[in-house]
């Protein structure tokens, strides 16, 4: 298929525009934040836009609004879509806002709270396959079947052109900027930012994050042509494609700035950051851009004004617990201890009052006695403490040494 960038770009943009005024009465106007905190971190003037706080927690309402608004204009009586979340939501509450029947084929593996959201707009959720590919082959048959237009979450113009009325909101609500950080997925939300901004203020500089488990736009743009990739699963769920798209790639591959991968550990820390410092919950592939910027990956001059996109905010809380649990470990916060002790009545309580005259607050505890690998008479112990810092874990670690007692740090 023979996709010329310019073409696409001019396109996207026209389109860009109409969709602003489109679905403007239908979506919020998130809003922008300058960030000391995260200022400090990384010596630029950070400002957050929290698409977080978006109708059903995504950007990804954008694009299917303004998609399906056009189907619905054409006289298409019903849309399919597959996704393991903000997609699926977002074309389900278009189709509602727009009177349309709506089917939404999801993986097993989708999360409940996620598959009971997407219900609660009104549409038919179907479960199929147990990853993404199958759900759209899946969504795709039924598309034929029944007649439905099938929605694509980022290989489509309409609803590119959607998704980056993004970009229109925050130029009416911050004039000056230098660069802007994007998440990548499939490549829909960083072409469309790339078609307005690129045009409206060429200085701009544009980056994309991927996610270090699937960095397919990276390894497309290396090759010259778009490339199948074997994903990993990612806490930033929403960047795990295996290939861009292909008018994604054309725009991408010839006016991105930059591109760069963030480890599971990064968006971790930025998603228990944002919580922490910010006081919003962001997802994975929301935190993406910020992880970015704190872990150093993005070089831009000193004090450049960049906007950092958080994208969305659905997680669920078991995930969210993990993930917080992942971001207090690497912070040095919590401290697992894992040592012998002696197994006689006391013995427990003298590790514990060691543990207390730290501040330290005891989590979790598991006592074995009947480990294998344990000296006679001991029991091994491990135990989850939380510290005010790593350096107060390894001075816990050395009074225990004073009292007789061998613990380790352990991951």
């Amino acid at each position: 298929m023979d996709i010329r960038a310019d073409e696409l770009v001019n396109l996207i943009y026209e389109k860009s525009r109409e969709a602003f005024n489109i679905i403007k009465r239908y979506v919020h106007r998130t809003p922008v934040d300058l960030s000391r905190s995260f200022s400090q971190m990384t010596e630029y003037k950070v400002f957050l836009k929290y698409e977080n706080l978006q109708k059903t927690g995504s950007f990804k309402v954008r694009g299917a609004l303004f998609k399906v608004y056009n189907l619905m204009l054409q006289g298409v009586r019903g849309v399919v879509a597959a996704s393991a979340g903000n997609h699926a939501q977002g074309v389900a509450f278009a189709a509602q806002i727009f009177g349309l029947r709506a089917v939404i084929v999801m993986p097993l593996t989708a999360s409940i709270a996620k598959v009971e959201a997407t219900r609660s707009y009104g549409a038919e959720v179907i479960l199929h396959g147990t990853v993404y590919d199958e759900a759209e082959t899946f969504a795709k048959r039924i598309s034929e079947e029944q007649g439905l237009a099938f929605v694509h979450p980022f290989d489509d113009v309409d609803v590119i052109a959607g998704q980056v009325t993004i970009a229109w909101e925050l130029l009416e609500q911050l004039e000056d900027f230098d660069a802007i950080v994007v998440p990548i997925g499939g490549g829909g939300l960083v072409s469309g930012i790339i078609s307005v901004l690129k045009r409206v203020k060429p200085e701009i500089k544009i980056i994309g994050v991927e996610a270090e488990h699937a960095p397919k736009m990276y390894e497309s743009i290396r090759s010259g042509k778009p490339v199948t990739i074997s994903p990993k699963p990612s806490i930033a769920d929403g960047l795990v494609t295996k290939k861009p798209g292909e008018i994604t790639f054309a725009i991408v591959s010839r006016f991105i700035d930059d591109i760069v991968t963030v480890s599971e550990e990064e968006i971790a820390m930025a998603i228990h950051l944002l919580l922490e410092r910010g006081k919003v919950l962001a997802e994975g592939a929301g935190a993406a851009s910020l992880a970015a910027l704190i872990s150093g990956k993005v070089k831009l001059r000193k004090g450049m004004r960049v906007v950092a996109l958080v994208t969305g905010g659905n997680m669920d809380a078991t995930a969210l617990y993990r993930v917080l649990l992942r971001g207090l470990l690497n912070q040095g916060r919590i401290a697992r201890l894992r040592g012998e002790v002696l197994d006689v009545p006391g013995s427990l309580e003298r590790v514990l009052s060691v543990i207390a005259s730290h501040r330290g607050n005891v989590l979790d505890i598991k006592h074995d006695r009947y480990e294998l690998r344990a000296s006679p008479w001991h029991a091994v112990v491990e135990i989850l403490v939380e510290v005010p810092s790593r350096k107060v874990a390894q001075e816990i670690l050395r009074d225990l040494k004073v009292k007789g007692f061998d613990f380790e740090l352990i991951d």
